[in-house]
């Protein structure tokens, strides 16, 4: 049983009887308190989808719940349902577009590392790579002479998310994007 503290996002928890994925942490140190973090923590039901907010402080133990990660790739689109295959026994996964809504900006067929999150037998969640290396589609030209430390200006990626990433970057080239920061992070290896 790990403490609150402990958690990370994609965490599968049992709170109240029921499995909650955890999508999103805050933590705080309120003001006067001795050393005691609280950890704002945004869950949804693996079931129902019903979100709740729950505060726990650090040292509060929690029950992990069953997790498996699988390796996948994403297989085609079917209206709200995303639609991704095992890499290892090639089933198929359903994941529904709310589920995965902050990882459909970095989605295409060629991304690797990616994993599905199953509890309890069901698809709920996507695991993405820290990085992933993205095509720029449209960005202002180049400029000769720019320095990597210099002005940023907006660049469309293939993917259709748009990032900010240094002058000397142009049309065509691929970088490398941190997917939970949505930031520019290197020219991509070729």
């Amino acid at each position: 049983m790990p403490k609150a503290s402990e958690i990370k996002k994609n965490t599968a928890i049992v709170f109240n009887d029921k499995t909650y994925i955890v999508r999103d942490i805050e933590r705080s140190v309120p003001q006067g308190r001795a050393g005691g973090s609280l950890y704002r923590m945004r869950m949804y039901e693996v079931v129902t989808g019903q979100k709740v907010d729950e505060t726990f402080k650090d040292s509060d133990m929690l029950d992990l719940g069953d997790l498996r990660r699988r390796p996948a790739t994403l297989s085609y689109i079917d209206g709200d349902e995303y639609v991704f295959m095992d890499s290892e026994d090639y089933s198929s996964y359903h994941l529904n577009t709310a589920a995965i809504e902050d990882q459909i900006p970095f989605l295409n067929e060629s991304i690797e590392g990616m994993q599905v999150v199953i509890v309890d037998d069901a698809p709920v969640a996507l695991d993405m790579p820290t990085s992933v290396d993205l095509e720029v589609v449209e960005t202002d030209p180049s400029i000769k002479g720019a320095s990597a430390t210099s002005r940023t200006k907006p660049a469309t990626l293939s993917t259709g998310v748009i990032v900010q990433v240094p002058e000397y970057i142009s049309t065509g080239d691929k970088i490398k994007v941190n997917v939970e920061e949505r930031k520019y992070m290197s020219r991509a290896d070729k």
